[in-house]
Parts: C-alpha cells; structure tokens; sequence
C-alpha cells in the first residue's frame, strides 16, 4: 500500500514501471526494504481491495470531520473525461461482435482439443498458453455483446444498428475529449470540500455526459459521513432541472450557472411561468451578487483537484473495465487526501517547519 500510495503522488501509475523502480530509486527500495516486488503482486493489488479503498476515503475524512479540519459545508463536483485502455477500432457493433464471438467459440473448442490429444509437454503448454488467449478474448467479446443493449438505448430509433461497443474494453464508451477529439473513455466524477481541497466522494461512468450525476454524488456523501453540504457547487453540465431538484430535496443548496435564453432581452435569472419553487429560486439565487462569488469557489478547488489528478498522470486508465477504473480514482483520491491532511493537521498545530 505504501508503495501505491508514493507511486500514485509521485506520477507512476504503471505496475511494471513500479517494479523498476522499486529495484532502481533510492526512495522505493526503502520502502521495500531492499526486496523486489514482482509486477503481477503490485497489479493485483492496486485493483484487488476496492471495498477496502473505499472504506478508507470514508474513515480518513471522517477522521478529518472529527478532528475540526473538515466541516464540508460546500463542496464542488466536477468531471473530467480520462482516456481508456482500448482504441477506437477495437469498436463493433452487433452484427460483428457475433461473428467474433462464434469464431472466438470455434477457436478455444479447437485448442482444448488440440490440448488433449498432443502428447508433447512443451507444446502442451504452448497451447494451453494460447487456450487462454483464445478464452479471454471469446469473454471480452460475450462481455462487449452484454453491453450492447446500454449502447443501442442511447441511440435514436434509426440509427440503433449503428451502436458499436469495445471488444478491448467493453466498459468504455467513445466521449468528446477536452480537445475536442472523440476517444475511448471513462467519466472520472470527484466531489471536493472547498475550504480544504479534501475529496470526500468519487465516482466514474461510461457517460460522456455529467447529467444525473450531482444528486447521485450527494447521496453518495449522506452514505459515507451521514450529512449532506449547506452547498453544492457544479457546473452547467450538471444544472438539469430534474437534477438540481432532487438535490435541492437532499437538502443542500445547488449553485450552478443558469443557461443563457436564446431571447436576449429575457432576464435569464427571472423565474419562467412554469418553472418549479425550487427551479424559481435557483433562477433568482444565481443572479444574486453573493452566488456568483460562492459560485467561484467550484473552479479554484474542483477543477484545482482534477488538474492535480492530471499531473500525477490521470491521463489514461492503465487498466480496462469500470470496477478496476473506480479502484484506481480511489487510490488517486485517498493519496491525494493524505497530503491534504497532512498539511491541515501542520496548520492547525502552526508547526510550518516540517
């Protein structure tokens, strides 16, 4: 764990380089203690414990709540698109994926057959090398085929026979990257305390888009610490109306930007005839001199947050399906949080020399 923890701050986030390193640099072999770690154990391990990880975000912010160094009484979510571990020809639709998979089917019946009929040792291993193979990737196939009915329900009627799924990463989906390009992706989701840049929620999705996510983050908060922000600050990305409501029943204050009306003469923060109380006072909330001041808050930390995810090479899951995806934004958000708590425990003791 020590060694994943000083990887992951220090920018490494492949489980080969890690073994390198912890045979080349001074710093790993301390913490090793002069003995090599084979990759496959350091693999295993970073995506192996989830539930564990996930305990310990929770227990070390709570740990900060009791101490006084985390009050979260406004928090800002933000969502940043992360490249995959699969290419976008890897893609298939329907069609495709089952001939893929009859012929991935035909492929391993033949090789266990081969298997046990061929008497020598060596090559009984060398096919049972490439039975595996054979096996993997007839599972990605079955697994890509089971998601193609997500990937068709989000396309128009007409156009369901063009839905294509990853045969390399069945999990992942095509997003528009902050480039503007379209590559496979994940949806990495952190929720950030705004006065002490603690994360205290993460989540991920295959959705290029970050509606519906806010209330579901807060939920997520209420599990883990048992109380929810006074303020919840995102950006229009989030600022559905069906969403904002069912956070505001939450209770916690949304701040988000109201979308400008084509008209320019309307006043976007006037409340529209049919919108709800809750709609009403949000329109009126954000026109307010005071919202837009909370509401700069959501750029110096979340975004603040997520570029330190970059930094320390959040740029491209090394490891592919959504469960091992959400692993390793958990080891990023609790590595993250020991350096925070760190400095706010220095702070509170006013001991600046360490």
């Amino acid at each position: 764990m020590a060694l994943w923890l000083y990887a992951t701050l220090d920018g490494v986030g492949s489980a080969r380089a890690l073994a390198r390193l912890s045979q080349q640099r001074t710093s790993y072999q301390w913490i090793c203690g002069g003995v090599p770690v084979n990759y496959h154990t350091l693999s295993d391990f970073r995506v192996g414990h989830p539930e564990l990880m996930d305990r310990l975000l929770t227990t070390s912010v709570a740990s900060l709540m009791s101490a006084g160094l985390v009050e979260m009484n406004r928090v800002a979510q933000d969502g940043m698109r992360v490249r995959a571990s699969a290419g976008a020809a890897s893609f298939r639709r329907r069609k495709t994926l089952e001939e893929c998979l009859a012929e991935a089917e035909a492929q391993v019946e033949q090789l266990r057959k081969e298997l046990a009929d061929d008497p020598a040792a060596t090559s009984r291993r060398q096919k049972a090398a490439r039975t595996r193979a054979a096996e993997e990737r007839a599972r990605r196939v079955a697994e890509a085929l089971a998601q193609m009915p997500e990937a068709e329900a989000k396309k128009k009627a007409k156009e369901k026979d063009k839905a294509r799924v990853s045969t390399t990463d069945p999990d992942a989906r095509v997003m528009k990257m902050g480039d503007g390009g379209f590559r496979p992706a994940f949806n990495a989701q952190f929720a950030t305390d705004t006065e002490t840049q603690v994360i205290v929620g993460v989540d991920v999705s295959n959705a290029g888009s970050d509606a519906g996510k806010m209330p579901e983050m807060v939920e997520q908060i209420e599990q883990r610490y048992g109380t929810v922000p006074e303020e919840y600050l995102v950006d229009g990305g989030f600022a559905a109306h069906d969403d904002i409501e069912k956070t505001t029943k939450l209770g916690t204050t949304v701040y988000a930007p109201v979308m400008q009306p084509k008209n320019e003469t309307r006043d976007p923060h006037v409340p529209l005839e049919d919108d709800s109380e809750v709609i009403g006072q949000w329109r009126i909330r954000m026109g307010t001199d005071e919202a837009k001041g909370t509401y700069k808050d959501r750029a110096a930390t979340a975004e603040c947050v997520n570029a330190l995810a970059r930094n320390r090479g959040l740029r491209q899951f090394p490891i592919r399906g959504r469960p091992k995806v959400l692993a390793v934004l958990l080891w990023y958000a609790v590595a993250h949080n020991l350096m925070r708590a760190h400095a706010l425990r220095l702070a509170q003791t006013g001991d600046s020399s360490r």
